[in-house]
């Protein structure tokens, strides 16, 4: 699909260029065609199927269901559908340690988690749980001898995400995972920027809860998922009260459009990761050459070779963001985290790795993803220098907001 749409463009590409996947994707049109039907012709209730209307919709649901645990190496029966990694995220770390917390009552969770799950943490910690904070290097990467230091006789659950959703870098998945199968804790990952991304095996990784969401995939948002365990089994208090769907640990009514879109999502995931990762690698290594030829001085953030190929983190020391981005008007890029992008403040993954507030403030996520275009990127490049060297002159024109602040 990508090259029929690389054939249908012109060299000069639509503006505004997206450059922000890891903050959303755009619907695949192949995920909207297998959605539509079951909003109009399919509208049946998943759980009504003492009529053919229920039964097809609960067919559907089940077939993405084992779509969805294919792309993992997961029994369908271990796959709970959500509303989005958030909810998957917090169903997993306070479910855990509510159905545990007479026997156990210590989570380890790295510094640079999505908010989500810090603050699922923090509000554990209110209930008289202890959580440790794992550092990380300048690299964005945990310690593994640091892990297995933290780890205690007490300890319930690690949480360690996959993919970063600002800096892009790859965890030791497979090296956490054993280090917790040995020492009998439960090993968890936000795995919402890994799915479609990198290879995800939870057998192999001894992943015992993962998270997904469907709108980092390309599919609809308002959906995600939860691989539970099954062997050995992870217990879990549910969130909701209701009708008992999803086994009991996630009630409500599915969204069977939704599921029948992100299985779909997932499916082309799994099918076109691989080429897709080599396109991505070459589209961000030719953005970030074209970058550093204008700008010598720039410095890119997290690990250079453990990261998804989508990804680029940089910093251009001297120039705030928020200005630089300003100054950027038919680009959509981002500071990071899009749960935080309204805040002013540095963020806060990049001042755990190590940055003053200065190279903190300084930084631009660069996320590129499957209907990103060799055209696009050129474009950008060219934009992104000239905004840095009219910034750096002082020749910048004043944004129209601010110009309003001195009437």
């Amino acid at each position: 699909m990508t090259e029929k749409v690389a054939q249908g463009r012109s060299n000069r590409p639509k503006l505004p260029v997206y450059l922000d996947y890891q903050a959303t994707t755009p619907v695949d049109s192949r995920v909207l065609a297998a959605m539509v039907p079951y909003f109009t012709e399919k509208f049946g209730n998943p759980s009504s199927t003492s009529y053919s209307l229920g039964r097809e919709a609960a067919l559907a649901v089940e077939y993405a269901r084992a779509q969805l645990a294919e792309i993992i190496g997961a029994d369908p029966r271990e796959i709970v559908f959500t509303s989005g990694a958030t909810e998957s995220n917090n169903l997993a770390i306070k479910g855990v340690a509510n159905f545990a917390h007479e026997t156990r009552r210590h989570i380890i969770a790295a510094t640079t988690e999505h908010k989500c799950v810090l603050e699922s943490c923090r509000s554990l910690e209110e209930k008289g749980f202890r959580v440790s904070y794992l550092p990380v290097g300048r690299n964005g990467l945990i310690d593994l001898q640091r892990l297995d230091d933290e780890i205690g006789d007490d300890t319930l659950l690690v949480s360690i995400m996959a993919v970063n959703n600002e800096i892009g870098v790859i965890q030791p998945l497979t090296e956490i995972g054993a280090l917790c199968r040995a020492k009998g804790v439960y090993f968890h990952s936000d795995a919402a920027q890994a799915i479609g991304r990198i290879p995800i095996d939870v057998d192999a990784m001894a992943v015992d809860l993962l998270s997904i969401s469907g709108h980092k995939i390309y599919g609809p948002k308002g959906i995600g998922a939860l691989y539970v365990r099954r062997r050995p089994r992870v217990r879990l208090e549910p969130l909701l009260s209701g009708g008992g769907q999803e086994r009991g640990l996630r009630s409500g009514t599915l969204p069977a459009p939704l599921c029948v879109g992100i299985g779909v999502a997932a499916a082309l995931a799994s099918a076109e990761m691989a080429d897709e990762a080599v396109r991505l690698r070459d589209l961000r290594d030719r953005l970030y050459s074209g970058l550093k030829e204008r700008i010598p001085d720039l410095l890119v953030n997290g690990d250079e070779r453990r990261r998804i190929a989508g990804n680029l983190n940089v910093a251009f020391p001297g120039i705030g963001a928020d200005k630089l981005i300003e100054n950027l008007p038919d680009l959509a890029v981002s500071t990071g985290s899009a749960c935080t992008s309204t805040s002013v403040e540095p963020s806060y993954v990049l001042r755990a790795m190590g940055l003053d507030d200065a190279l903190a403030g300084a930084s631009l996520r660069f996320g590129l993803g499957r209907f990103t275009q060799a055209a696009e990127i050129d474009y950008a490049t060219q934009a992104i220098a000239d905004a840095v060297e009219r910034l750096r002159l002082g020749t910048a024109e004043i944004p129209a907001r601010e110009r309003m602040k001195d009437r």
